[in-house]
This record gives C-alpha cells, sequence and structure tokens, in this order.
C-alpha cells in the first residue's frame, strides 16, 4: 500500500465525533461572556466572521507549524497538501478576534464548518497575552499523536508539495504565502515559516502562485 493510501486509511479510522467537540467547546465558553477566537493561519488573514475587536497577542506553550496534512482544502487524497497546526511547545505570535456574545453561538458553528469537518483539531481554551491584559480564546491545536500530524519532513518533501498540492481553496503554497505575508504586515516575524517558503522560492518560477486566494 501506497503512503498516501496508508495515510487516507488511518485518517479515517481515526476520525472523531465534532458535533460532540462542538457541544464540548460550547459548555465551555458558557455563552455568558463575549467570545473570543485566536488566530495563528488563515483565521489572519481570512476570519470570515464579523468581530468587534482584534488585537495582537502572544500565547506560550504553542507554536505555528505547516505540519497538518490536507487532502480537501490544500490538497487531494492523491496528493496531499499541508496546513498549519498548533502544536505544543514554544510561542505563538497571532491575533485574538472578539465576537459580541450575541453571535458567538452562530460563530462557533461556522468555526466548526471550516475547521472541524472531520474533527482533527483538539479545540483548546488557551490564555492568550495581549497589550490590554490575558483574554481566554478559542484556539485549534494538533496532537502529535493525529495521523494528520505530518512529523518532521525533508526539505525535499516541503519543496515537493509546495509545487505539487492543490485543494478546492487553491495551493499549500499560495496559502503558506498568504500567512507569512499578512504576519510580516502586522510586525510579527516567523522564521520557520520564512525557511520552509525559501524550499520553493529559491527555485524559481515553477513555484509563482498559480491561483486565487
Amino acid at each position: 500500500m501506497s503512503t498516501f493510501a496508508l495515510l487516507n486509511t488511518h485518517m479515517n479510522a481515526a476520525e472523531r465525533n465534532a458535533d460532540q467537540l462542538l457541544d464540548q467547546a460550547l459548555q465551555q465558553w458558557g455563552g455568558s461572556e463575549d467570545l473570543w477566537v485566536f488566530g495563528y493561519g488563515s483565521l489572519i488573514w481570512r476570519p470570515d466572521f464579523e468581530f468587534t475587536e482584534r488585537r495582537a497577542a502572544h500565547v506560550h506553550g504553542w507554536h505555528r507549524a505547516l505540519k497538518m496534512w490536507s487532502t480537501i482544502n490544500r490538497g487531494t487524497p492523491q496528493v496531499p497538501g499541508l496546513v498549519f497546526g498548533m502544536l505544543s511547545g514554544g510561542s505563538c505570535q497571532g491575533m485574538v478576534f472578539r465576537i459580541p456574545r450575541s453571535d458567538g453561538d452562530a460563530v462557533m458553528r461556522r468555526l466548526w464548518q471550516r475547521e472541524m469537518p472531520n474533527a482533527v483539531y483538539d479545540p483548546r481554551w488557551l490564555p492568550c497575552k495581549t497589550s490590554q491584559g490575558v483574554v481566554k480564546a478559542l484556539a485549534f491545536t494538533l496532537s502529535r499523536q493525529s495521523p494528520h500530524h505530518t512529523g518532521e519532513l525533508a526539505p525535499d518533501e516541503y519543496r515537493r508539495i509546495f509545487s505539487q498540492a492543490q485543494g478546492i481553496y487553491g495551493t499549500t503554497f499560495d496559502y503558506a504565502r498568504a500567512t507569512l505575508d499578512e504576519l510580516q504586515r502586522l510586525g510579527i516575524d516567523d522564521k520557520a515559516l520564512k525557511r520552509l517558503l525559501s524550499y520553493a522560492d529559491t527555485h524559481g518560477s515553477q513555484f509563482q502562485r498559480r491561483a486565487a486566494i
């Protein structure tokens, strides 16, 4: 059996109940206060929900990593792509979004449709440090035990994925590049992501952006 076939077999076997995880997250939020959501990847540049406030935020104990297989959004079962997950260890700079309490339930359900169709992430309420104090925000983390976690990938593997992987929302390369662009616009320096994208950028025109984000 091929690597990709094995990957898909493990993914299917490991699927969890997204509705149960949503119910649990809604109970933990409680609905008595405004909802905060922490964005560290595409949520920063395409939140897809209305918010009343956005702040730069710093989370300790977790870091942004392009180490989650994507077989729909940024790849296919035949040629998996990558999306970001938050892995334990280190720290992460991103943005927190404040959603009015009255809209919180609807926004949570919309987020689940976008982020949790296969219940891959582990939703967590993390303390996020901002210039106006600490807020507890919903964040989508990834377990290293998940079959969707890539483990360590060699530069050649990232290069291949950047040049080939494309899903319903576009290429892995476009997704990673858009995230880096927005981080830089916000004054956030992600050296690890810069290094990964350099594997593509140093090989010229074959990695030019091929689809609208």
